[in-house]
């Protein structure tokens, strides 16, 4: 049976946001390269040797994610379409349906830009044998998507539905992941359970403290190994779902970005949209549903939504 996800109903929920090169598959994906900016061997050993780094560029060219695109994405999982569309099909077929529906949303002045949004720990219902009521996809699963990334010239996001896991945690286990310039992270605190909570019978919620540990990692290891922007996405569609949230902290490497989701009538999205939105203090994102939504927006009804709208994701 298709697991839908953000099945909780909007109405009613809104009061309640330098390493070595990584190589897969034989191919090394843009790590940054060190030069000295002087030949070494005519220096006496007392000096000190400067380097310069390149930093890779993003599929769009250049080394900020923003201003000047609307990104598209289509989430889900890998090798199943139960979790959203992304799945549904193969790479090659998913990125073609992808670029189609992302060409609506480009502008002469505002290009739009495609993306995998991809789970890669996904929360359960049982506890598994960590207890943690999660599980990781395969590393296999994932290096696909690098390389559909490269060759497609697509950002990759790495979600996370921890279960009772911090996001901290799991988001180290896929740092081999994040070291690839061309990826990215969201956190997905809907799937983020307490010790006696599980997935699916209760809507989890994260600390502005967790993710501002989990944004310092992230930046740290955006730092050491030269990389441009990375998206930080925080899933949100009921304000109780990231406690403190104006105290998240903006760090100088990371797009902050807040994903509105929810399923249902136009109204009823954009009433959560205004709800929980924290622009400026976010960019701001928003999920539409295939099968879920009722009379869904289309992208100029989207690129209409005030605060505007710069990432969409299709489930």
């Amino acid at each position: 049976m298709r697991r839908v996800r953000r099945g909780w109903t909007i109405s009613g929920l809104v009061g309640l946001a330098v390493l070595p090169a990584l190589i897969i598959g034989g191919v090394s994906f843009g790590r940054p390269s060190a030069e000295p900016t002087s030949n070494t061997s005519t220096l006496s050993s007392a000096q000190p040797v400067s380097r310069t780094f390149t930093v890779p560029q993003l599929p769009f060219g250049g080394t900020t994610i923003y201003p000047g695109r609307t990104l598209v994405a289509y989430y889900g999982t890998a090798g199943t379409g139960s979790l959203g569309v992304l799945g549904e099909g193969t790479i090659p077929q998913m990125t073609r349906r992808l670029r189609q529906q992302a060409a609506g949303y480009a502008r002469p002045d505002r290009p739009a830009d495609i993306v995998y949004e991809l789970i890669v720990t996904v929360a359960d219902g049982s506890a598994g044998p960590d207890g943690d009521f999660s599980h990781d996809i395969s590393r296999d699963k994932v290096e696909s998507f690098i390389r559909a990334a490269h060759q497609n010239k697509a950002l990759l996001v790495l979600d996370l539905q921890p279960g009772r896991t911090d996001f901290l945690t799991v988001a180290k286990r896929w740092a081999w992941a994040l070291k690839d310039p061309w990826v990215s992270l969201a956190l997905d605190p809907e799937w983020r359970m307490g010790p006696h909570e599980i997935p699916a019978q209760t809507i989890g919620s994260v600390s502005a403290a967790e993710i501002n540990r989990t944004s310092m990692w992230l930046e740290t290891l955006t730092k050491m190994n030269h990389l441009p922007e990375k998206l930080l996405m925080i899933h949100q569609f009921r304000t109780t779902m990231v406690t403190n949230i104006g105290l998240v902290q903006d760090r100088p490497h990371l797009v902050e970005l807040q994903h509105v989701d929810g399923f249902g009538t136009r109204a009823q999205k954009l009433a959560t949209y205004h709800a929980v939105e924290r622009d400026p203090q976010f960019r701001m994102g928003f999920k539409l549903f295939y099968d879920e939504d009722i009379n869904r927006f289309t992208p100029a009804d989207v690129l209409r939504i005030k605060p505007k709208v710069r990432f969409v994701s299709y489930q």
